[in-house]
């Protein structure tokens, strides 16, 4: 269903005459230099082709003869390859593998320009026969001295590069000559077996190896593999690599250009969510494709924080609008037509191979809904407007991370909470752990944790954490709520006997009375009575203590991590009502009003 999914969209694109996508036997690269050359193939400069962005230097992204699949053999690509092939000489201190590596590079350049199967126009061109003529000369030896007259040769070795011929501003690989060259070697003919393709359903040239997928953050730099047999336990009937899972040609650089593509830096198709790094798209165009990461509240651009805002002021208004729409069980028209499906896929690295996290296949107003069912579940009473009404997923998984770090989210945990979302399901019980772990570590019951937690209780399957509110409920007669609200209480009463203390209760005792009450309550009560005697207006503290505390007879000894869960709610949602109660009271005299 993914490679389906992602052939479908290849085509999609393919289709459009505003996207500007590889044909087949070409791919989308990174080039960093290239090398000018005369008609006679004498080098005349090097040319950067990264481009400044802040403080670093980005290569310029072009398409140019699809690159190989590489192992450990030499595999040269078709006039243009990192220095190794191009020059025979590099960074990685094995003259003797780049010579081999310079050689098959030449070798490929003379078969394809002047070998048998080669049209006459790339025999008479004058752009190939001047790369003929330079590769021909060149001195792999002496390639850090002359390249060194141009440019710095530790900051060319090891990058890719490519040939212009002096006088034109193309590059000799964008000739029609070299097109014609290149495809006339009949790359991409397959290597002899036909069978069934498993995505198209026709017969064709079966593709023994997949493209790498490059994009994925975490995963070689190089790209990594989402389709692969490398082991003998993975094949069967004597079949080697991907010749066990049949998939043509065609069909196999549709599915990787189009996962390229939504992969490449810069997209707006990509969030990264944890360890897996989230690519999202619809069968026909709709906004829910232009919108969903910034719902998400996501980004992968390395040069920004992760989470922060993409958009501009009037795209901010149209994703609230929608995400106030979502929210209240409406399909707003930004969304798109409902009907077109839609399909998220999360990906993970592992070791050379990709790992998927998470796929989604649905229609635009289907995840709409889903969406909707998300934030109606997450809307918590904020404590200033400062707080995101609508907080991305990336703003919840940092609660959840050690010390708020990115690289401490738990990345099975992340994965396992955007399935939810997507698919509408329950949140896993691994988040309810997970806040109390942190709450219990970092003593603070946040916004965004609190607002966790009543998603979590409202999705539960356990009938009795169906209906949570997003305020304080004086009614709910659950003990761990009612305990979360007295330890909120007896906090006050501290503060307000002692105003500008550092550490209050909290600090000391909320691990202890949120796990075991009986063991800390009787303790906390006694000491509050010291509070109250001394505050200017105790007996309001004295009044609401005993408003929680009617009918309640003894504490429990122990408290499950669903009633922490709600001991958690409970004294945020109070907290809320209690600080709320305070400004309001900052403007009158009367405290006896006090609730």
């Amino acid at each position: 269903m993914i490679l389906q999914a992602l052939y479908a969209y290849y085509q999609r694109l393919a289709d459009d005459p505003d996207q500007d996508v590889p044909r087949p036997g070409y791919s989308n690269e990174k080039m960093h230099f290239a090398l000018v050359l005369s008609p006679q193939g004498k080098l005349l400069a090097v040319e950067d082709l990264r481009r400044a962005q802040g403080k670093k230097r980005l290569p310029q992204e072009m398409f140019v003869p699809a690159a190989v699949k590489r192992t450990v053999a030499v595999a040269p690509n078709f006039l243009w390859d990192n220095t190794g092939y191009v020059l025979g000489a590099d960074a990685k201190g094995k003259p003797d593998r780049a010579l081999e590596c310079f050689q098959a590079f030449r070798d490929l350049v003379h078969r394809a320009t002047v070998g048998p199967q080669a049209p006459a126009m790339a025999v008479q061109d004058a752009g190939l026969a001047s790369v003929r003529a330079f590769l021909a000369a060149w001195e792999p030896e002496r390639a850090a001295e002359v390249i060194g007259a141009f440019q710095p040769w530790e900051d060319v070795a090891g990058w890719n590069v490519i040939f212009r011929l002096d006088g034109e501003r193309g590059y000799v690989h964008e000739r029609p000559a070299a097109r014609a060259a290149w495809e006339a070697l009949g790359v991409g003919a397959g290597e002899g077996e036909t069978a069934f393709c498993l995505i198209t359903g026709q017969r064709g040239a079966v593709a023994r190896l997949h493209p790498s997928i490059k994009g994925v953050r975490g995963a070689q730099s190089s790209g990594a593999a989402l389709v692969s047999f490398n082991c003998d336990a993975f094949t069967s009937h004597g079949k080697e690599q991907n010749f066990n899972a049949p998939v043509s040609e065609s069909a196999t650089f549709a599915y990787s250009t189009a996962l390229n593509r939504l992969l490449r830096r810069g997209s707006r198709r990509t969030v990264q969510i944890g360890d897996a790094t989230t690519v999202f798209w619809t069968e026909a165009p709709a906004g829910m494709e232009e919108l969903f990461g910034l719902f998400l509240g996501a980004r992968m651009d390395d040069d920004a924080a992760e989470g922060a805002p993409a958009e501009d002021g009037g795209t901010a208004q149209k994703v609230r609008a929608a995400l106030e729409a979502i929210r209240d069980g409406k399909n707003p028209a930004e969304l798109g037509d409902a009907a077109v499906g839609f399909y998220v896929l999360g990906l993970a690295p592992n070791a050379a191979r990709l790992a998927v996290r998470f796929f989604e296949a649905t229609s635009v107003g289907e995840m709409g809904r889903r969406l909707g069912r998300h934030f109606r579940a997450l809307a918590m009473e904020r404590r200033s407007e400062r707080e995101p009404e609508f907080p991305g997923l990336w703003q919840l998984l940092i609660e959840l991370a050690p010390l708020r770090k990115t690289e401490n989210i738990p990345p099975v945990l992340g994965g396992a909470i955007m399935r939810a979302i997507l698919a509408g399901r329950p949140y896993p019980h691994s988040l309810l752990t997970t806040i109390i772990e942190r709450i219990r570590a970092d003593h603070e019951v946040s916004y965004l944790r609190a607002a966790l937690l009543k998603a979590y209780f409202t999705r539960a399957q356990d009938a009795q954490h169906k209906e949570v509110g997003m305020t304080l409920d004086t009614a709910k007669a659950n003990i761990g709520y009612r305990l979360g609200r007295l330890f909120a209480v007896l906090e006050k009463a501290q503060q307000d006997a002692l105003p500008g203390i550092n550490a209050t209760i909290k600090d000391r005792f909320y691990g202890a009375a949120s796990a075991t009450p009986r063991a800390v309550f009787p303790k906390l009560i006694k000491l509050a009575q010291h509070h109250i005697a001394k505050a200017k207006y105790g007996y309001v503290s004295d009044k609401r203590l005993g408003e929680i505390m009617e009918d309640l007879s003894a504490f429990p000894a122990h408290l499950s991590v669903a009633a922490q869960g709600e001991f958690a709610l409970g004294y945020y949602q109070q907290r809320n009502a209690l600080w709320r109660k305070a400004e309001t009271d900052d403007q009158t005299t009367n405290p006896d009003d006090a609730a």
